[in-house]
Parts: structure tokens; sequence; C-alpha cells
């Protein structure tokens, strides 16, 4: 196996360009640790930093890998001590994502840990480069979970985000579930690729197994961008960031009427009286346009060779074209 060498593996000194979307809840020590002794860059989904869940969590991908890994939160859900606290165990990187990140980056800083923001539009990008993020993330709407309300897809935001942050590294994410897409991000001129879905089947994954066969089973018609299950389950998330999500009975009985929802306190009480006896899941399943290629539950390690694998090849065959 070749290695694909860019900005972002040098930087951290793993072998692949392929970062581990830091899934708030699903992505565990154990999917973490897995990724990062695949050669790529594991991630701890921290969310709004959840104490006991970041010390059970990093204690596992601390103990399971001397390779280099991280932590993302949700920048709009966290304080600051959140963030100290994980910096306590010296991960390698703290990425943050979805609101205001000026408040977090002097701790990081100080800690030594690398900054990794994630962008939804060319604004976000600029706040970001001139923050000093030494990686930025590009997310396209193709993604699954939350993202911009009216952003762009990735293959023309990507190009975008990389000439507007050179020389900082930009990770594409959104609709990469396969080496062919990872091929394409780094030729768009992307460093890597940060992958969510493609990971959250896998047999590390922190999400249960009706999720994980339901990204398998799914297909990307499948998927809508809607904030009625936020409102629904009574979610504090941004308005500007809808979650794109594989279909679900109340986005059918709410679309469109979002703001009737929000004033409909018996509606969501129905909503988690639908969750209490089973008729609907306890979380929305959270998936990309990308999962028509999601077809296998892999062991993250043997994926993350495979994904490397497969842009190997397609950055083969584009080259006899």
């Amino acid at each position: 196996m070749k290695v694909l060498s860019t900005r972002f593996t040098k930087l951290f000194g793993v072998r692949h360009p392929i970062a581990l979307a830091p899934m708030g809840g699903s992505a565990g020590g154990a999917l973490a640790a897995a990724v990062s002794r695949g050669g790529g860059l594991g991630m701890l989904g921290a969310g709004n930093g959840d104490r006991a869940w970041l010390d059970r969590e990093v204690s596992i991908v601390a103990s399971s890998t001397d390779r280099p890994w991280g932590v993302g939160f949700l920048t709009w859900a966290i304080e600051v001590d959140a963030v100290k606290r994980a910096l306590e165990y010296a991960p390698r990187a703290v990425m943050l994502s979805f609101g205001d990140p000026s408040p977090y980056v002097e701790p990081i800083r100080h800690a030594g840990a690398a900054l990794i923001i994630q962008v939804t539009d060319v604004e976000e990008a600029r706040r970001a480069v001139d923050l000093g993020a030494d990686v930025i993330v590009a997310q396209g709407t193709e993604a699954g979970g939350h993202g911009a309300r009216c952003g762009r897809s990735t293959l023309p935001f990507v190009p975008v985000v990389v000439d507007l942050a050179d020389p900082v590294p930009v990770l594409a994410a959104g609709g990469i579930a396969d080496g062919r897409g990872l091929a394409a991000a780094l030729a768009l001129g992307a460093a890597g690729a940060l992958i969510g879905s493609r990971f959250q089947a896998t047999v590390e994954a922190l999400v249960d197994p009706a999720i994980a066969e339901a990204i398998v089973e799914g297909r990307g018609e499948d998927t809508e961008r809607s904030t009625v299950l936020d409102i629904a389950r009574g979610s504090r998330w941004p308005s500007q960031y809808p979650a794109r999500t594989l279909g679900h009975p109340y986005l059918d009985r709410w679309r469109g009427r979002e703001a009737e929802l929000a004033d409909d306190s018996q509606a969501r009480q129905e909503y988690q009286n639908d969750v209490a006896r089973g008729a609907i899941p306890p979380l929305p399943v959270w998936a990309g346009e990308a999962i028509d290629l999601i077809t296998d539950l892999p062991s993250a390690r043997g994926l993350v060779t495979a994904l490397v694998t497969q842009a190997e090849d397609a950055l083969a065959r584009a080259g006899r074209c």
C-alpha cells in the first residue's frame, strides 16, 4: 500500500489522510482507537461535554492506542471547563463544530493541542482562518447529522475553502463513504477526509444495532435535512443547523409545519410518549446521502485500510485517463 502523504498526515504523524468524524455519542473510545490504530485520526464525539461520558471514553481510547487521537465538541453546547477537562488527557487535537469557537481557542493553544474547526459556509471558513485553525473541515450539505441550512454541497464548497485557507490543511466532509470519495477530496485540493456515517456502521461504533442496520439498508433518497425532529424531541440545537436523517413518522407528520410544532407542547409530549413505548427509536438515525455505499459492518481498523486501497485504485485509474 502506498502512502497518501498530505499536509494533514504530516501534521499529525498519521499514515492515512482520514479522520473519524466526532459523532456525538456514537464515536466513542473503541471506535476512535480503532481508527487511530488503522492509521487515521480517531476523534471522540464528546458532544456537549458530559463529564462522565468523556472520562469513560477517553480512558478507553488512551489505553487502547499509542497513536494520535482527538476530541470533538459541539461548540454551541459546551462550557470552557469541558474543553479544559478533555485537554487534561492530552489529546493530539480538539475539534470545534457549530458555533463560535473563539472562547475555546486559548486553552487549546495553551495545552499544545491542534485546533480543528469545522465550517459550513464561507463566512465560518474566514473566521476559522482568522482564529488560526491548524486544520479546517469543510462540511458539505450531503453530510449526515447537523449541518448548514443554506450551505453548499461538498464538490463546490471544498475547493473554495481550500483556496481561502491555503496553506492551512482542509479536510472534506459530507457524502464521503468509500475510497472514491476520499480520492475525490484529494483531487479537490483537500488534505484528507473527515468521515462519519460510514464509520457509524462499524462494529466499534456506540450505536444501537437497529441504527447500524438502518444505515446499511438505507438509501440516499431516504435522507432529509430538517429541524422537525430537533423540535419534537426538545433539542436545543440552533435552527441554522438542521439535521439530515433517515425518514421518520414525525417528519411526515410535521414537515412544513415546524413553527406549529414548536408551539404545540402536547405534540412534543406525544413524541416522548412514543419513544417511551417503543413506537419510534430514542434517537433519529443520522445519515448522509452516501449511505447507498454502506453495505456491511466491518471493523473500523479494517475499514481505514479498505478506504485507502480504494482511493489509491481510483487515483491510479484517473491517472490513466
